[in-house]
């Protein structure tokens, strides 16, 4: 039995770079992560079209996209389905576990190079629930990993990626549970004593 196995965390390290085809609204673009440099970029993968836990965060993920917009953040979803499947699933109504209109694009990684490349990739068939958060650098700055029944929570991606550009922007920490408009920390033995005084 093999033992003390490194698994390497792309935290800190470029994002790896992409090109595929996407469904993007109704129409078919060839997208790459470079298309998006300067913004930040929440990429999120799921497991297959047309099943369960799947369409619930999408759905959640486009109804939010707005916000994330608002933070210059680009919303991007991938499973190993192809174009045309998304495109499908897409024209199936919400009520029929469908996805409905979407304005998130949905990359087509039918040769599963990008799950495996950010090391999602699962029994080599499918994506498991990965989430990086990439910033306009193309840095991995945040990744999580949840098993396939385990949905996602959009407002706590949305609070993170608020928290990271905190931290970018003024070069202080962020304590637990913090929300925007929160005390932010500075990163110093004995600076650090006024939030834990105001605490």
């Amino acid at each position: 039995m093999e033992t003390n196995k490194t698994v390497e965390s792309l935290v800190q390290k470029p994002a790896p770079d992409f090109k595929a085809e996407a469904l993007v609204g109704e129409d078919f673009k060839t997208l790459s992560l470079s298309d998006f440099k300067g913004k930040w970029v929440c990429l999120f993968f799921y497991p297959l079209d047309f099943t369960f836990v799947c369409p619930t965060e999408i759905t959640a993920f486009n109804d939010a996209h707005r916000s994330f917009k608002e933070a210059n953040c680009e919303v991007i979803g991938c499973s190993v389905d192809s174009k045309f499947s998304h495109l499908a699933w897409s024209k199936t109504p919400r009520k029929d576990g469908g996805l409905g209109k979407l304005t998130i694009p949905l990359l087509a990684d039918i040769t599963k190079k990008i799950a495996r490349d950010y090391g999602v990739l699962v029994n080599e068939s499918v994506a498991l629930r990965g989430l990086f958060i990439i910033n306009p650098k193309g840095t991995v700055q945040y990744s999580v990993v949840h098993d396939l029944g385990i949905g996602r929570n959009v407002e706590e991606t949305l609070r993170v990626l608020k928290a990271l550009q905190e931290v970018e922007k003024t070069g202080e920490v962020c304590p637990a549970n913090w929300t925007p408009g929160k005390s932010t920390m500075k990163p110093d033995p004995e600076k650090s004593k006024e939030y834990f005084q105001k605490a």
